[in-house]
């Protein structure tokens, strides 16, 4: 078994997370990867005050393991925030401030609810903003994930981060998807992984079985860094662009982004209405290099089991060898 210092700060026995991704509301997703003894992680910031308690209320009831609310922090509605707070979560996760924000408060209110905090950072200075304000894991992301990223690689990042955040510990976030990966985290100094992508591509993903299946086809060069699914919805994240699959619709805006400001509503509409319909060329599908990894479509407590086994394998197999 791998246990790392974050294991037990968190209270959970392997030290592999589930991204807070808010596009994809899954209580059993959330609750599958914490009871495999993973942390799953709930986003919030598409959900109602109703609809946290009530994805709450059934995380706890597929599991009684630690999990996580997670926020951004430039979205963040008091109302929401305060539900979530209420709920008493064992961890609670922050992402994505501006740069003017004070993302203390924030971390303070976690603290007095009796939370952990998680913050994650696409940067250096991001990094030691968490660390000053009172966080208790960085999750240093690189560029390689997928939705909302920044700019740096992954393997510069997180040594970087580490180093900068030190004794804090660092979960590693960015193009993971495997126990190589996981094993790789630990070679940087990092003290587990989070993932995103890997999990879409599991039975308890409520993604549509079309955009499940384009995550397996992805040879994982098949990916764009753009804003034009932030420019559809209408909602502009602060320092960050999204990694998506270059489709159809993708192309068809790219260079012309002012055209699909002029048409956002219209637009829009269609990506609803494809994403419904599992029209994979014509909605963003948000989604890491990482694809290229990615071969089934299994439950997600197998996958975190598969995660840390590999990487047992690794550093008490493989990596031994090359050691006199």
């Amino acid at each position: 078994m791998i246990r790392t210092p974050v294991c037990d700060l968190l209270e959970i026995e392997l030290p592999i997370a589930l991204g807070g991704m808010g596009s994809v509301y899954s209580p059993d997703l959330v609750a599958a990867v914490s009871q495999a003894g993973g942390l799953g992680a709930m986003g919030c910031h598409n959900l109602s005050p109703e609809q946290i308690r009530a994805g709450t209320a059934a995380i706890r009831a597929g599991t009684d393991k630690p999990f996580a609310l997670n926020f951004l922090v430039f979205d963040a509605k008091e109302e929401c925030f305060a539900a979530a707070l209420a709920l008493r979560p064992p961890v609670m996760a922050f992402a994505w401030p501006r740069p003017d924000q004070d993302i203390q408060s924030f971390i303070d209110r976690a603290h007095a609810a009796g939370a952990k905090v998680t913050f994650m950072a696409g940067g250096v200075p991001e990094a030691l903003k968490g660390a000053e304000a009172g966080a208790d894991v960085i999750i240093a992301q690189g560029t390689e994930g997928g939705g909302h990223v920044g700019w740096q690689a992954t393997m510069a990042l997180v040594p970087m981060v580490v180093d900068a955040v030190a004794p804090l510990p660092v979960l590693a976030a960015g193009g993971i998807a495997d126990g190589r990966g996981l094993a790789a985290a630990l070679s940087l100094g990092a003290d587990g992984v989070l993932l995103g992508t890997r999990f879409l591509a599991s039975r308890e993903s409520p993604l549509h079985p079309n955009f499940k299946q384009a995550i397996v086809d992805s040879d994982g060069h098949d990916t764009f860094l753009t804003e034009i699914p932030d420019i559809a919805q209408g909602k502009v994240w602060p320092g960050a662009m999204s990694r998506a699959k270059r489709n159809r619709f993708i192309e068809r805006w790219a260079g012309r982004e002012w055209a699909l400001r002029q048409r956002r509503a219209e637009a829009f509409a269609g990506v609803l209405a494809a994403r419904k319909s599992g029209d994979t060329e014509e909605a963003p599908l948000s989604m890491g290099q990482d694809a290229g990894l990615i071969h089934d479509i299994p439950p997600a407590g197998e996958i975190v089991e598969r995660i840390a086994r590999q990487a047992h394998e690794i550093l008490t197999q493989r990596l031994p060898r090359f050691v006199k």
